[in-house]
């Protein structure tokens, strides 16, 4: 039997200049790194100065993750959305997706940090943008 599994739904605020594509870049490629390291998969979407990211993996694994985020310069404002145990992975495959933001998403995006909260819609959604998107 495997590990346990979690699922953590985080904002934050970019230091910086979030759209800047060289930044994407380096924010992707450091998480696609690290994630595959740690067994973690999950997917990123950064717009308008927000990071919004979907993690998923063991918990101690995520907790390592978390206090990197936590020292991370790129970011400030790191702000759990939710933490919940999950039966399988809806981001197998990707170490770490990168989602574009189309203005569906960018709504969803604006409701998920107005709310303050993240949802089963938010994951689902990002998950199907994901495999729209590398498709």
């Amino acid at each position: 039997m495997g590990l346990a599994l979690e699922r953590i739904v985080y904002i934050s605020r970019a230091r910086g200049d979030a759209d800047s594509l060289l930044m994407q870049v380096d924010i992707l490629a450091t998480s696609q790194r690290n994630n595959a390291r740690d067994d973690l998969t999950g997917a990123l979407m950064i717009h308008d100065g927000r990071f919004l990211q979907v993690l998923e993996g063991a918990a101690q694994d995520l907790d390592r993750l978390m206090t990197r985020l936590a020292a991370d310069r790129r970011h400030e404002a790191v702000t759990i959305m939710e933490r919940t145990p999950i039966a399988e992975r809806s981001f197998a495959g990707w170490a770490m997706a990168s989602v574009r933001v189309t203005p569906a998403l960018e709504n969803l995006l604006r409701e998920t940090v107005a709310e303050g909260r993240s949802s089963a819609e938010t994951v689902e959604r990002m998950r199907q943008a994901a495999m729209a998107q590398s498709a």
